[in-house]
């Protein structure tokens, strides 16, 4: 079985919300695409998540991908793709995790952060492969282990990275990002991850503009 394709995306950013409630997923996850987000990550170590995600699902229009992170057996796999999840999301490489996702149909994107990791991951069929803590490897370390990873593959970079870095990554090549704090915290107010995320769209905008 072929890997799933990473879908071709304006602005490959991942927005994490590590914490959220279901009473407000549905405001937060509006205001993040209204901004122009194209995807949801909702990590499993959030109250009551796979309600959340569903909540997300039914929010989000076609082209926004929603799912789920710090997914960590297949049986939360199963549960994801129950609740209309597409996009998965691990800190580790789980074969067998990785698996199961690609016969739901899943982008997957597994955490690494050596290169051992990396093409592991790869070998198994990972939509994309999330760097991570980026902000310890830098771009630098990034763009070094890429040299030997499948050309074409997505590479993000998640983990102390935000608005005030993206052009040291953007220059690099690295164009995917998954933000998590720097876009949301628990008890944050919809008006202020709405403020947060235009920030973050702008910088993001201008750093490719720079790049370019």
């Amino acid at each position: 079985m072929s890997a799933v394709p990473f879908p071709p995306m304006k602005r490959p950013l991942v927005a994490i919300l590590r914490g959220v409630k279901p009473e407000e997923t549905a405001g937060i996850v509006d205001v993040l695409i209204e901004s122009g987000m194209t995807a949801i990550e909702i990590p499993l170590n959030s109250p009551d998540p796979f309600r959340s995600i569903e909540i997300a699902v039914k929010r989000a229009p076609a082209g926004i991908l929603v799912g789920a992170g710090t997914v960590l057996t297949t049986e939360a796999v199963d549960r994801l793709h129950d609740a209309g999840g597409r996009l998965l999301v691990t800190p580790n490489v789980d074969v067998d995790i990785i698996a199961r996702a690609r016969a739901h149909g899943m982008v997957t994107m597994p955490g690494v952060f050596t290169p051992t990791e990396a093409l592991l991951a790869a070998k198994a069929g990972a939509s994309s492969l999330k760097f991570f803590p980026a902000g310890v490897l830098g771009a630098a370390g990034i763009t070094a282990i890429r040299a030997v990873l499948p050309a074409g593959l997505m590479i993000a970079a998640v983990g102390g990275v935000s608005d005030k870095n993206f052009v040291d990554y953007i220059k690099a090549g690295i164009v995917a990002f998954g933000l998590g704090s720097s876009l949301y915290k628990p008890g944050m107010t919809t008006a202020e991850v709405a403020a947060r995320a235009s920030t973050t769209i702008k910088a993001y905008d201008m750093a490719m503009q720079q790049a370019k």
